[in-house]
């Protein structure tokens, strides 16, 4: 089982994004999607209802899981979403994971 490890250590390495996400998003369980997504992925990070009616947080994880999350988060969303807009932001490579999972900021 060496394949997977050299897999995720890839050419490609971590990387850290920070998203917001418009339209119908609160009320319709997008935090607790979006977690379970980033969940799936293997993907840490936070997730939190804004005062303003949108979903932020940021995402961090192999560089192609990312890419995976982003577009999730454009396209899918929860089942009763409804995503107008999703925009990315402070996108840069780290080192190593800042967060140690995945969490529903309240």
């Amino acid at each position: 089982g060496g394949e997977a490890a050299a897999a995720m250590s890839g050419s490609e390495g971590l990387l850290s994004v920070d998203y917001e996400v418009s339209g119908r998003v609160q009320g319709v369980f997008f935090r607790k999607y979006t977690q379970g997504e980033a969940k799936r992925l293997g993907l840490v990070g936070w997730v939190q209802n804004t005062s303003h009616g949108t979903v932020q947080g940021q995402v961090q994880g192999p560089a192609e899981r990312v890419r995976e999350l982003q577009e999730w988060l454009r396209k899918t969303g929860s089942p009763q979403s409804r995503i107008s807009h999703a925009e990315f932001s402070n996108e840069k490579p780290i080192a190593a994971l800042e967060h140690a999972d995945f969490k529903i900021v309240k």
